[in-house]
């Protein structure tokens, strides 16, 4: 459909940071042939604009390049464009992207960044040498080392392991840093951090240090989970969410009713309504027919009465009024924005009180306000690129949610879905997920959509892996990337719920039966070509195997990845033992009629 959810992953060829594919510079570059220089397009107070330009000044052509500048403590990056930005300390790095890092003779290349603080860059080199073109000493900085793996775990204390890094000059020590603080400098590729706190949640990194006391980029980031704590989370509080969209009562005919008739309403606790639209900075109705105004016949209503032509309220609210009174422990939460809606969020974000008085206001509309029990935000994505682009700041997101909690108070919820990247600098790293954490009930982690037929050709790939696998096309789109990364930058375990796709996601001209194949595009669907509800596919191609923690199914040429009631039970494990707030799944309408993937989800929380 027109709003359907997609992660970062959604457009990872062109707008997500490939790691993978940046050159680095050549040492047999001469810094003699190259500038790199500095401006300051934009200053508004609070942050800046910067942007860098890399000159080819020689002969000859340069393959890639690598800037590398000091700010002052309090001065930092907080999103990049056209280039891959790390940071050591004060010490930031950028990189050519796989597109831009060959530069003909007399051609020059520009990467921009927002950032916060007053400072400007100092020391800068262009490929280890100064970048107005003069030679300095220096070498290249090491690579990152391999991810952490932890083994032995202890209430109090858990062994690290971790691939050697390389560096032209020799690696000297390794930095172990956890939770993004240094806690110890070895020597070897694996340390044991001691006296951690039993049944607490932790995340380590680990750098490299070369012999000329350069660092290089932080390695992927291991979530540990210390034993013992005593009594393990409780999970009958567990939150059990499913979206409902406005747009499912016409050619899907799906309607409020189906959740009772499917056993659905029984099984869950929170209902999130989609979507209110966000324009002109407000809160606005998505769609008055189906919300409001759409009368229902006997058959269709949840009550089994039809409505009238003078009742004050008709359409899906209605309905939804109707399912509350007989099931009164469901909450029902209005969701603003999704994928076609949030381009709206950046002006919104500009006036962040009046914003929410508007959404305060139409929620809280006399005619309905029974009806919902707080808002939901789907912002795709602050800070970052979905259907368009949002250039509002790292903080934007943060003074929304604040902004909205203050108004609705503690007793209406207020939450949000939210990326999944777990990749590096990807669009977790890109806004302050956890400065807005304290202002919401929960984040609903949009874990699926990492791979599909929106690249037409392939590789085939699950749409939702819950774990990494050997030959995955991009480091960080898993479920539990998402969430340690979550988790290591202070967003608590209770707040994250992960996401479900009652969908599929598929291609045809595939021959090959395990994942990694090619493809000639996408699967034919039903409302939307390489997308198929599980209720059609269960039957229809039924899967052949799975892959990190998710199925798959190769049938004739197509090749599809869903989740079944086998692997949601493997997912529902994972987050209990992860300590999540619950689970939540996109939408009601692609189960079956008896809702066996509501039950998969809702039986493994219970």
């Amino acid at each position: 459909m027109r709003f359907r959810h997609r992660v970062a992953a959604g457009l990872a060829t062109l707008i997500l940071p490939l790691a993978g594919l940046v050159g680095l510079a050549s040492p047999a570059q001469a810094a003699t042939t190259a500038t790199a220089t500095y401006t300051k397009t934009q200053d508004w107070g609070t942050g800046f604009e910067g942007k860098w330009t890399v000159k080819n000044t020689g002969s000859t052509a340069i393959g890639s390049w690598t800037v590398a500048w000091d700010f002052p403590s309090g001065t930092s990056v907080t999103s990049a464009w056209d280039a891959d930005v790390t940071s050591s300390g004060t010490r930031w790095t950028a990189r050519n992207k796989s597109y831009n890092g060959s530069l003909a003779p007399g051609a020059s290349v520009s990467f921009g960044f927002n950032g916060t603080g007053s400072g400007s860059p100092s020391h800068c080199t262009l490929n280890n040498d100064s970048c107005d073109g003069t030679t300095v000493p220096g070498d290249a900085s090491p690579s990152a080392p391999g991810t952490p793996t932890a083994s032995h775990i202890t209430d109090t204390s858990v062994q690290l392991s971790w691939g050697a890094a390389t560096d032209d000059k020799g690696v000297k020590n390794y930095d172990v840093l956890r939770d993004g603080t240094k806690v110890a400098t070895v020597t070897t590729t694996s340390y044991t951090d001691t006296g951690l706190t039993a049944g607490t949640d932790y995340s380590y990194t680990v750098q490299a240090r070369d012999t000329a006391d350069q660092t290089g980029p932080v390695s992927g980031a291991v979530a540990v989970r210390t034993t013992g704590g005593g009594t393990p989370p409780a999970t009958g509080d567990k939150v059990k969410l499913g979206y409902f969209t406005e747009w499912g009562i016409y050619g899907r005919n799906y309607n409020v009713k189906n959740l009772v008739t499917s056993g659905s309403a029984a099984k869950i606790t929170h209902i999130n309504y989609a979507f209110g639209n966000v324009t002109n900075g407000q809160c606005a109705i998505g769609d008055s027919y189906a919300d409001y105004d759409k009368a229902f016949t006997a058959d269709q209503s949840v009550s089994g009465v039809a409505d009238t032509w003078d009742q004050p309220l008709r359409g899906n609210f209605n309905q939804l009024r109707e399912l509350k009174a007989k099931y009164p422990n469901i909450k029902v939460l209005w969701s603003f924005g999704g994928w076609t809606w949030s381009g709206g969020f950046g002006q919104a974000a500009q006036n962040p009180a009046a914003f929410a008085q508007s959404c305060y206001n139409l929620v809280k509309d006399p005619r309905w306000a029974d009806v919902f029990d707080g808002i939901d935000i789907d912002w795709e994505y602050p800070n970052a690129c979905g259907l368009s682009c949002d250039s509002s700041g790292a903080a934007a997101f943060k003074n929304v949610m604040a902004a909205l909690r203050a108004k609705f108070g503690s007793g209406s919820l207020v939450t949000a879905a939210t990326t999944a990247d777990g990749s590096a600098n990807g669009k977790i790293d890109a806004t302050d997920y956890a400065g807005a954490a304290s202002y919401v009930d929960w984040y609903n982690v949009m874990t699926y959509d990492f791979f599909g037929a929106f690249n037409p050709q392939g590789p085939t790939a699950p749409h939702s892996p819950l774990t990494s696998y050997s030959g995955i096309p991009t480091q960080g789109f898993t479920t539990a990337d998402a969430i340690a990364k979550y988790k290591a930058k202070g967003v608590p375990s209770s707040k994250l719920l992960i996401g479900i796709g009652f969908y599929g996601r598929g291609w045809t001209g595939v021959t090959q039966d395990a994942p990694g194949g090619t493809a000639t595009g996408p699967a034919a669907g039903t409302y939307e070509q390489g997308i198929e509800d599980y209720k059609v596919l269960k039957t229809s191609c039924p899967p052949t195997g799975t892959i990190a923690g998710t199925s798959y199914a190769h049938c004739g040429s197509n090749w599809w990845s869903y989740d079944t009631p086998a692997t949601i039970g493997t997912k529902m494990t994972w987050a209990q033992d992860q300590g999540l707030g619950g689970a939540f799944f996109w939408e009601f309408s692609g189960d079956t009629a008896g809702g066996e993937l509501v039950s998969a989800l809702s039986g493994g929380l219970s």
